[in-house]
């Protein structure tokens, strides 16, 4: 493999953030209205990680605090989302699951899910195969950088 240069790292940085943007505009415009991509996100951080307090949920999804206390309203009031007394500090809450929010978030499969997929289903199978491979880099990506 040769070495990368700053102008290709830069090339692949703006595709990257465009395609991105677009499919995200893309899926949004599809199907009923519903949770948008941050509620679920929120959601399914939710489902895998357990209880937490809101400002350690905010953190995981890379959002500001303000931002996350109205996602996780609009979770509670939906019926997604339930808020419990932190049992380590009295003045905290947890957000968790219902499991009404289980299982929206394990199996139900949105339009929106199901709108990637039929276009995922299109790609051939060099491209199908180069997206796998690259969704372990792109997972590493949205990762919480430990040091900072």
């Amino acid at each position: 493999m040769t070495a990368t240069t700053a102008g290709e790292v830069e090339d692949a940085t703006a595709r990257l953030y465009l395609a991105i943007g677009r499919l995200s505009r893309l899926l949004r415009r599809t199907g009923s209205p519903g949770l948008g991509p941050g509620a679920v996100s929120a959601l399914a951080t939710l489902a895998r990680c357990g209880p937490m307090r809101l400002g350690d949920l905010a953190a995981k999804e890379g959002v500001a605090p303000p931002t996350l206390s109205r996602i996780v309203a609009a979770l509670v009031e939906a019926g997604y989302v339930q808020r419990d007394p932190d049992p380590q500090d009295g003045r905290a809450w947890l957000a968790s699951p219902t499991p009404e929010g289980e299982r929206m978030a394990s199996g139900v499969r949105s339009a929106r899910v199901h709108e990637l997929q039929r276009r995922i289903e299109r790609l051939d199978p060099g491209h199908f195969a180069s997206l796998v491979t690259a969704l372990e880099a792109l997972e590493e990506i949205v990762t919480e950088d430990p040091e900072v």
